[in-house]
């Protein structure tokens, strides 16, 4: 019986090749919005502190919605993580705080594995939020910082501080 199907021949076959090599490896984004915290036990308060602003519609639900204490993970932020948090050493005790002025803000932290997720909203009388929270690992952690309501575009400074 005779083949009828039609023959593609390629003279660059090997860019398709390379093509797909391409698009189906997967790439670990290592990258944010706004500075990088190195931190390593203890570091320097300038070193707790970077800078940035919120905006974005994507839902930090969609992440998780609750964190390893069963806290609500809320608010809308970009989709990529606003800062990259590494940590040098274990930390037995670690608190983020979000200051904005006061605005609505939320807090998610991711890492250092996919499993592990902490959410924060407000901080006692405060609209910010704070995380306060034992046992972080030695890792790479992304951090949202997002505001209760969809779109909102506020400037802010993180702080980690040591406990």
């Amino acid at each position: 019986m005779k083949d009828c199907r039609p023959r593609l021949h390629f003279r660059g076959g090997w860019i398709l090749a390379i093509a797909t090599t391409v698009m189906t490896t997967p790439v670990i984004a290592q990258t944010a919005n706004f500075a990088t915290l190195n931190l390593s036990p203890g570091f320097a308060p300038a070193e707790g502190k970077v800078s940035g602003y919120t905006g974005g519609g994507y839902s930090l639900s969609a992440i998780s919605n609750r964190d390893r204490d069963q806290k609500p993970c809320i608010g809308f932020a970009d989709p990529k993580p606003d800062h990259i948090m590494i940590l040098e050493k274990d930390f037995p005790r670690l608190k983020l705080q979000v200051n904005s002025g006061g605005t609505d803000t939320t807090l998610l932290i991711k890492g250092p594995d996919d499993n592990t997720i902490r959410c924060g909203d407000d901080t006692g009388k405060s609209k910010d939020a704070s995380i306060d929270d034992r046992n972080w690992k030695k890792g790479t952690y992304q951090v949202w910082i997002a505001t209760f309501n969809s779109g909102v575009k506020r400037n802010y400074t993180l702080t980690v501080q040591e406990n």
